[in-house]
């Protein structure tokens, strides 16, 4: 584990959990409504200043945040009834929708925005190549040490150094099988059986060189392993490029994240399998587990460019998940109060429709039960998903 990898990831999470709570704080305060809380973190208060009519401030544990709106529901006690005209409660419902929407809204902002700083400034990476940037010259004994890249005595030497592989071949087939990008490659690699003899076609010099090796396996890590990596290669766009590139990236990420979503149910059973890399299960990660793909990533002995691309790439897709997530239409997530509001706007059409008054707020009490339950299969298929990532990861070395 890299103790800087993991504390780059908790402090960008905290940053992202802090940045959705100010989408709500700061619309909440255009349209009039009453914030009097804006915390930092949960338990113990360590230090708190009011300003106006909130206060804030930072709690102990930082492990998230909170923005206090007065009145948010039927079961919300306005203290002073003096305030009630500025509860949640008695906006537009507009006003209401866009308020909810606003914490998500940041997290796609945040994931745009780090995309195309990343295009912009560091450039973009291109796997259309299939030359090799790093050989390795062992197998490590587990997946800590190869991801640390880190080789002892007793480890044996790797498939790829065995077979006579340079830094700078440009590899053309694998197995007989042309190759034309690196992700065809890779997956031709792991997709082979670990032991089983393998070919590989490369050019050097101008000259095509068929070399053979048998492939390998690392504890703890599913497919086979030849120990390459590829030479990345990294190209700064202009605005009208980075753009492009984060918007093409942001919508692959989205249509990535609802597939994982919907994904869920069916990756619970294969968490703790042994293929748990090739099936469903390996699409979907923890904090644990993105913590830890982080660390490998600053571990990683490769250059700085490929680490802070891979990190604020991580950083973006979290974001673009968790947006996602927190806007379906299930309570106590956001997406299921904008789920209530509209309820509440269809059934005063309705009345409307038949010259009955508004029935008004929906009374939460009677959701409350649906929301436990929502909310204990959230906190199941939570836990389900850290101890995964904690005994049966998946890891991210090539």
């Amino acid at each position: 584990m890299d103790l800087i990898g993991w504390v780059i990831f908790l402090v960008a999470l905290l940053f992202s959990v802090m940045l959705h709570e100010t989408g709500h704080f700061v619309m909440a305060k255009k349209f009039g409504m009453k914030a009097t809380r804006y915390f930092v973190g949960f338990g113990p208060t360590l230090w708190s200043t009011q300003r106006g009519e909130t206060e804030y401030g930072i709690k102990a544990l930082p492990v998230g945040g909170f923005v206090k709106i007065i009145g948010m529901h039927s079961l919300d006690d306005v203290e002073d009834p003096a305030d009630e005209p500025r509860s949640f409660r008695r906006q537009p419902a507009w006003q209401r929708i866009v308020v909810l929407c606003a914490g998500s809204f940041m997290h796609f902002v945040l994931a745009f925005l780090l995309i195309f700083g990343l295009a912009l400034g560091i450039g973009i990476s291109s796997d259309s190549t299939t030359q090799l940037g790093t050989v390795s010259t062992c197998v490590a004994a587990n997946t800590t040490q190869l991801n640390n890249g880190t080789c002892t005595a007793s480890d044996p030497a790797s498939p790829a150094k065995l077979a006579g592989l340079r830094v700078g071949d440009q590899v053309t087939a694998f197995d007989g099988k042309p190759v034309s990008n690196w992700t065809q490659l890779q997956d031709a690699i792991r997709h082979a059986s670990a032991g089983s003899p393998a070919t590989i076609t490369v050019q050097r010099d101008g000259k095509t060189l068929t070399l053979h090796t048998t492939l390998a396996t690392v504890n703890g890590r599913s497919g086979a392993y030849l120990g390459i990596a590829p030479a990345i290669v990294f190209q700064t766009a202009n605005p009208v490029r980075a753009a492009q590139y984060a918007g093409s990236a942001f919508g692959q990420v989205l249509v990535g994240s609802v597939k994982e979503v919907g994904a869920l149910p069916t990756a619970l059973p294969k968490l703790f399998s042994k293929d748990r890399a090739s099936t469903a299960a390996g699409q979907v990660s923890s904090v644990v587990g993105a913590a830890e793909a982080t660390g490998a990533a600053v571990a990683a002995n490769v250059g700085w460019q490929y680490k802070v691309s891979f990190v604020l790439l991580l950083i973006a897709s979290l974001n673009i998940f968790v947006g996602l997530f927190n806007m379906l239409p299930l309570l106590p997530l956001d997406g299921g109060h904008v789920a209530v509001i509209v309820w509440e706007r269809i059934r005063a059409w309705f009345a409307r429709l038949r010259g009955r008054p508004d029935p008004g707020l929906v009374d939460m009490t009677k959701l409350l039960p649906v929301s436990f339950s929502i909310f204990l299969v959230l906190m199941f298929f939570g836990v389900a998903l850290i101890l995964a990532d904690i005994v049966n990861p998946v890891n991210i070395a090539g």
